[in-house]
């Protein structure tokens, strides 16, 4: 992996915790990458993350769109979200560093953090908006914030837009796997890791498109029922952090032990929850035919060498959930309006072509989805970087 642009770690003087900022590299002068807030986060994840960021970006280049793919970066905090230190300190660690928020890095919501409360943070913090570094990139500043606030005011059965257009393009990913295959979603069964923001959004697709979600984990453990979980009442009874109320399980429903999920009989697993979930071990478990990362890294590479040797297929995070990241910048920068149907027919249309491009190289090259993916992203960088990485400059020259 090569070496990131900035690395940094930074230690709360009230907790003794510490968070992480790495910029992989700038693209226009800005980079792209969420704030994730859990136990147990490192330096060496953030570094992982952010390269991804830097993939995810390249591989939504559309030359003819108005938003050009920024560069890659990722924030983290090692402490868990629920801690009633949490939001204290997430405040502080903005502050500290504020000064890259304000000139390169735009961030928002990722595991552990709502976007809510990420603005809410910022607001605390003196910054204007988490996303205020790519203000100076914009044509017109204010009709794109209110563009893409008026997203964000945007509900559709009582669940935001901009927590739902994720679980639009994670699903997409796998329908668009199972009609290569020539699979049809009536009966094809999922198994998911986490109801939060991204798996629940992607439950609630999937489910819509004929697919049975027989298996849902939380913190609590594993939800089962062959026959098909209550997806739309499971949702319903969520807290802020994904974990399901049991009060609403039905009478045939089952409550298996957290790890359960894995070994459901199922065609799809959907790790959307934490980061290396999947490693040599469970990877033994797994029975299903595709997993998709609707989680930051959630299969070590060990595991994956294993499952793809025996005929599992994996679609990679820095595909399957690069949804989320595009369409805000879709959003911002004009693509897009603000409007729920235009955003998840742009979603399905964008995130169907690049699982299609992925899959066709994977199958040409003979290896894995992810290695395919790696390969397009990284022979898009130099071209990104070769055509806009004066753009910034260029831009704030113009406007003197």
């Amino acid at each position: 992996m090569a070496t990131p642009l900035l690395s940094l770690t930074w230690t709360d003087d009230v907790t003794g915790r510490q968070g992480f900022l790495v910029v992989d590299r700038l693209v226009r002068g800005v980079c792209s990458g969420g704030l994730r807030m859990r136990e147990g986060c490192t330096l060496d994840e953030v570094t992982g993350l952010a390269r991804g960021m830097s993939l995810k970006e390249a591989l939504h280049y559309d030359p003819e769109a108005r938003y050009v793919p920024l560069g890659g970066a990722k924030g983290g905090i090692d402490c868990d979200p629920r801690d009633p230190e949490a939001y204290g300190l997430l405040v502080r660690y903005l502050r500290a560093v504020r000064p890259y928020l304000e000139s390169c890095w735009t961030t928002g919501e990722d595991l552990g953090l709502t976007q809510d409360l990420v603005d809410r943070a910022a607001a605390e913090a003196g910054l204007v908006s988490s996303v205020q570094a790519v203000y100076p990139l914009l044509d017109d500043e204010t009709q794109a914030r209110g563009r893409l606030a008026d997203a964000f005011a945007v509900e559709v059965d009582g669940i935001g837009l901009d927590e739902l257009v994720g679980g639009c393009g994670v699903a997409e990913s796998v329908l668009t796997a199972l009609d290569r295959a020539g699979v049809p979603h009536a009966g094809t069964r999922v198994a998911l890791q986490g109801l939060g923001t991204m798996g629940g959004a992607t439950a609630r697709f999937l489910a819509r498109a004929g697919l049975t979600v027989v298996a849902v984990a939380d913190v609590k453990g594993t939800i089962v029922n062959p026959a098909g979980l209550d997806v739309e009442a499971l949702l319903a009874a969520r807290d802020a952090h994904g974990t399901v109320d049991r009060a609403v399980l039905r009478p045939d429903d089952r409550e298996l032990p957290g790890d359960a999920w894995l070994s459901t009989e199922a065609e799809v697993l959907i790790p959307a929850a934490v980061s290396y979930a999947i490693g040599p071990e469970e990877q033994e478990r797994i029975g299903a035919r595709w997993i998709a990362e609707a989680a930051n890294m959630p299969v070590l590479p060990e595991a994956e060498a294993s499952l793809h040797a025996r005929g599992v297929s994996v679609l990679p995070d820095v595909v399957v959930n690069s949804g989320t990241n595009a369409w805000w910048w879709w959003t911002l920068f004009g693509d897009v309006g603000p409007d729920a149907d235009e955003a998840f027919a742009y979603t399905r249309r964008s995130m169907r072509a690049l699982v299609e491009l992925v899959l066709a190289r994977a199958e040409a090259d003979g290896t894995t989805p992810r290695a395919a993916a790696h390969a397009i992203g990284a022979g898009r960088l130099p071209v990104i970087a070769e055509r806009f990485g004066r753009y910034r400059q260029d831009r704030q020259s113009d406007r003197q």
